[in-house]
């Protein structure tokens, strides 16, 4: 009996220290790492969400942006933070890919993190080519796939787009090069010099671009077409049977970050997600937003790293 009450006594020792912790977090600016370049499609969410975050938690976030390696160097960044909720990451579901493609990962992505919040699900990926390309819709780029060796741009191997082009490419039947790079910023700014003709963004990357001719927009990878470009087709309105999202970004904070502050973090990114103009930013660029709560998205998680291992297999991409 004794050591129940003391047992029971240390629980709530502990609940009272988190919740005082939450109370009095934040006291000063946080670092919000981004494991992209600038210019990719998780540093256009970041700087747009992170501002209203800013207004919802009292605070502001100062961006770092720690590219390469498909985010693994800014994510061991992260794991080596003080837990203290003042070092956080915003990333891609390439995280969640990583431990699949990676041989030598500096990092376990579940043991040394701390799943926070789901921001938002892409729904698919515009398919976009240079302008000088003589390519108008799916159709012309298979065909002339068929004729000569066509270039894709991504920001790094295993991550979405490849998987959107590499799936493109087996279900249509043709050869295409994959080209990676070491974010969404250096592979869209490569099609748009012609290094290569053809790449996959997220609509907040490449319907500005598309818009302002720097590209031309011919499909979108998703089940439905892309609110914000309506006369663009699906890729599945040509090739049959074709559907691939953009998976997910997701917020982390270091292993053993305290529990009442993830949730506090959580809340916020939650209701900045229900801003109008927020809500809308992300809809119209083919994301759903999410912000579910840390124990939710955390079980969302564990099961999205078995089974991007899964489909990483299954696209024969073998660990480098």
């Amino acid at each position: 009996m004794h050591r129940s009450i003391s047992a029971l006594l240390g629980v709530l020792a502990l609940a009272l220290a988190g919740h005082a912790i939450a109370q009095q977090y934040p006291s000063r600016p946080i670092r919000l790492i981004v494991p992209f370049p600038a210019g990719g499609n998780v540093d256009v969410f970041s700087r747009m969400l992170f501002r209203q975050v800013e207004t919802e938690i009292g605070t502001n976030f100062v961006i770092d942006n720690r590219g390469g390696a498909n985010s693994i160097i800014g994510s061991d960044v992260l794991k080596n933070a003080t837990p203290d909720g003042y070092t956080i990451m915003n990333t891609s579901f390439g995280f969640a890919v990583n431990p699949a493609i990676v041989k030598k990962m500096p990092f376990d992505v579940i043991r040394d993190f701390t799943p926070i919040t789901n921001v938002a699900t892409g729904l698919g990926y515009l398919v976009v080519v240079n302008p000088k390309v003589p390519v108008k819709s799916v159709a012309d780029m298979i065909a002339l796939a068929k004729k000569e060796q066509v270039r894709y741009s991504t920001a790094g191997v295993g991550n979405g787009q490849h998987l959107a082009g590499a799936l493109l490419a087996n279900m249509a039947k043709v050869k295409m090069l994959h080209v990676p790079y070491k974010g969404g910023g250096p592979a869209v700014a490569a099609c748009i010099s012609g290094e290569v003709q053809v790449h996959f963004p997220a609509g907040s990357v490449g319907v500005p671009h598309h818009k302002a001719g720097r590209v031309r927009a011919i499909a979108f990878t998703g089940a439905k077409r892309l609110s914000s470009l309506p006369d663009i087709p699906t890729v599945g309105e040509t090739v049959k049977g074709y559907v691939s999202d953009a998976g997910w970004h997701g917020v982390f904070g270091p292993a053993k970050l305290p529990m009442p502050i993830a949730r506090k973090l959580q809340q916020a990114i939650h209701k900045a997600l229900q801003e109008p103009k927020v809500n809308a930013n992300f809809v119209d660029n083919g994301y759903e937003p999410n912000g579910d709560p840390p124990e939710v998205w955390a079980k969302q998680f564990r099961a999205d790293v078995k089974r991007f291992a899964d489909i990483a297999k299954a696209a024969g991409i073998e660990p480098q």
